[in-house]
């Protein structure tokens, strides 16, 4: 049996910290949690934390790129590049995601994803599956994602990507939209995902969204329907559905830059760690150092800059994806006074992973989960990545 123990380390648990501790992984399975020392049974490989952090792999939901890699390309050796990228930052389970485009560039760059999660092997994060973030979105929220895709859903176009792939996790609409919650009824058959997203929905339309099975909301504030006038009267958004539905899930860039701290503050206080999923929603030259002037994105199929440690559109009229990695929301959340470290690492594996399904077998140090297991310091610096028991990244 291959065993290897992690000792000397300081162990994130879902509700607290292990000052010192380990895990007992068998088989690319974690087989126990312990305080205090190991004694060696004999055998055993050892790995001395020399007290870092043990947490557990970061899940990231919705991320379109990495490492100069986009997800849209419709090559798996390029998918896996970029998943290989994010897996250096932490992220041990990855859910690409494909921005709105031509149906045939989405049949292509689902192909090349679905591709790749059969060709990954040891060396590289699980692909659970896809998210597509659109095209189905409200004109008045796309945000950067190319207009001359943004259209109302299709169900010809729809049910022939369902009907090809067995792939689709998540699929991220505006609800309002007509023939949105058709469209969510026949995918919930399927066991995929409907996320709320670009969305001008009103309140009562994300209410009713909501009940129909709509039970995320991505990037959350960001494109996004909020309180506003009509007639004189006020009337609540998406952004106010979000607080007040208990059970919806919400996404948040927590790079520092999408979101100011008082509202990361405001939505960690109204929703708690158990319904935030961090999510990097980064593009393909996140982690590319020294980029100047205007570059494509094959995410948007328009030209973005980069400046300030995020994308952008050139006129500044809207962030265009992010150049995050996971290591960096843990960072940003643990830095608020609020949010002790046990909690930020929840936000990116745990409420991830319960949000998908996958609760069961990723996103907490817990026995009989796969050994998906970091090493990092005081301040998220990744020095170990372990997939399913494995080491794929060690620095």
């Amino acid at each position: 049996m291959n065993c290897t123990v992690i000792t000397g380390g300081r162990v994130v648990m879902p509700d607290r910290i292990i000052e010192s501790g380990g895990i007992v992984i068998k088989d690319g399975k974690i087989e126990r949690v312990f305080a205090g020392e190991y004694h060696p049974e004999g055998g055993e490989r050892i790995i001395n934390a020399e007290g870092r952090f043990i947490s557990p792999g970061f899940v990231d939901l919705h991320v379109h790129g990495g490492g100069g890699f986009d997800f849209m390309c419709g090559e798996a050796d390029n998918v896996i590049s970029a998943c290989q990228f994010h897996m250096r930052h932490g992220t041990t389970s990855i859910v690409p995601t494909l921005s709105a485009a031509d149906q045939q560039v989405l049949v292509t760059a689902i192909a090349g994803i679905t591709e790749a999660k059969h060709k990954m092997r040891d060396g590289g994060p699980e692909i659970l599956g896809l998210h597509l973030e659109g095209p189905y979105f409200a004109m008045s929220q796309k945000g950067a994602q190319n207009e001359r895709y943004v259209r109302d859903p299709d169900p010809k176009e729809y049910m022939e990507i369902v009907d090809k792939f067995d792939t689709i996790l998540r699929w991220t609409i505006a609800p309002e939209l007509p023939g949105a919650i058709e469209m969510a009824k026949a995918m919930k058959e399927r066991g995929i995902l409907m996320c709320i997203g670009h969305s001008d929905a009103s309140y009562d339309e994300a209410v009713q969204a909501y009940e129909c099975g709509f039970d995320s909301i991505v990037h959350f504030y960001s494109c996004l329907s909020t309180v506003r006038r009509i007639n004189a009267y006020r009337h609540a958004g998406v952004v106010e559905a979000g607080y007040q539905l208990d059970g919806m899930m919400v996404e948040v860039i927590a790079d520092g830059k999408h979101l100011p701290q008082s509202l990361l503050k405001l939505i960690y206080k109204v929703k708690g760690p158990e319904r935030i999923c961090l999510v990097t929603d980064a593009i393909s030259v996140a982690g590319l150092e020294h980029i100047q002037d205007e570059i494509y994105s094959q995410t948007s199929d328009m030209n973005v800059i980069i400046e300030d440690s995020v994308a952008k559109l050139p006129d500044r009229s809207a962030f265009a994806g992010s150049v995050a990695t996971a290591d960096r929301l843990v960072r940003v959340m643990n830095a608020l006074d609020e949010v002790p470290l046990y909690e930020a690492v929840k936000m990116a594996s745990a409420t991830p992973a319960r949000n998908i399904g996958i609760f069961d077998r990723k996103g907490s140090l817990s026995p009989g989960k796969d050994a998906d297991i970091l090493l990092f310091d005081d301040n998220i610096n990744i020095s170990i990545v372990m997939v399913n028991g494995q080491i794929t990244f060690e620095r």
